[in-house]
C-alpha cells in the first residue's frame, strides 16, 4: 500500500507567525517553571487540637493559667485569644516583640503548644517568626523553640520538650512574635491552646479479668 504526503505551501508571513508563537510559548513555560521553583513552601497546618483531646492522652490547661499581653487594642485581647472562636483574634498595639505571657500558680508539666494563625485573613498581621520561652518568672526565661512561619493557615503545633524529649515542667511560658509577614508592625493571633500529658492511673495498668472465678469475688457480699 502506498501513501502520498501532500504539503500545502506556506507563505513567509505565516511561517514567521508560527515561529514567533512557538518562541513565546517556550518562554512562558520557562518563566512558569522559574516561578514554581522560587515560590517558598507554606507552613503545613497541623491537626485540630480537639483531635488530640479525643485521644485521651493530653488535656488543655490554659484555664489554669494567668494570661497577660504586652499590648492589645480594646476588644482584641486575652478573651478573644481564648474564646474557641477562630473568627476572633488578639491584635497587638505597640512595638515588637509582641508578647503573650502564660503563668501557672505551680510548676506544671506542659507537652504541646497549639497556635492558630491565618495568613489569608490577616496578611501583614500574620507572625513570620515566633520565639517560645520558658522559666520560673520574667527574669529567667530561656528560649527553647524558634519558628519560621511561611504564610501559615491553620493550627501550628509546637512541642515543648527537653533534651531527652520529655515534656517540660515550668511556671511560665512566653510566646514572643519577633516579626510579621511583609514587615507588618502589629500582629494577629487567633487562638492558643496549652496541653499537658494525661498520666495513666495505677488502677488502669492492671489487666482486666473476666473469668467466672474472678467475677465471683469481684465484690464484697
Amino acid at each position: 500500500m502506498y501513501t502520498t504526503e501532500f504539503k500545502l505551501p506556506v507563505s513567509n508571513k505565516e511561517f514567521l507567525a508560527a515561529e514567533l508563537f512557538l518562541h513565546r510559548k517556550s518562554c512562558l513555560c520557562l518563566i512558569t517553571s522559574v516561578v514554581e521553583m522560587t515560590t517558598p513552601n507554606k507552613t503545613p497546618p497541623g491537626a485540630d487540637p480537639k483531635q488530640l483531646e479525643r485521644t485521651g492522652t493530653v488535656r488543655e490547661i490554659g484555664s489554669q493559667a494567668v494570661w497577660s499581653l504586652s499590648s492589645c487594642k480594646p476588644g482584641f485581647g486575652v478573651d478573644q485569644l481564648r474564646d474557641d472562636n477562630l473568627e476572633t483574634y488578639w491584635q497587638s498595639d505597640g512595638s515588637q516583640p509582641h508578647l503573650v505571657n502564660i503563668q501557672f500558680r505551680r510548676k506544671t508539666t506542659v507537652k504541646t503548644l497549639c497556635i492558630y494563625a491565618d495568613y489569608k485573613s490577616d496578611e501583614s498581621y500574620t507572625p513570620s517568626k515566633i520565639s517560645v520561652r520558658v522559666g520560673n518568672n520574667f527574669h529567667n526565661l530561656q528560649e527553647i523553640r524558634q519558628l519560621e512561619l511561611v504564610e501559615p493557615s491553620g493550627w501550628i503545633h509546637v512541642p515543648l520538650t527537653d533534651t531527652h524529649k520529655k515534656p517540660i515542667r515550668t511556671f511560665m511560658i512566653q510566646i514572643a512574635v519577633l516579626a510579621n509577614h511583609q514587615n507588618g508592625r502589629d500582629t494577629h493571633m487567633r487562638q492558643i491552646k496549652v496541653y499537658t500529658p494525661v498520666e495513666e492511673s495505677s488502677i488502669g495498668k492492671f489487666p482486666r479479668c473476666t473469668t467466672i472465678d474472678f467475677m465471683m469475688y469481684r465484690s464484697i457480699r
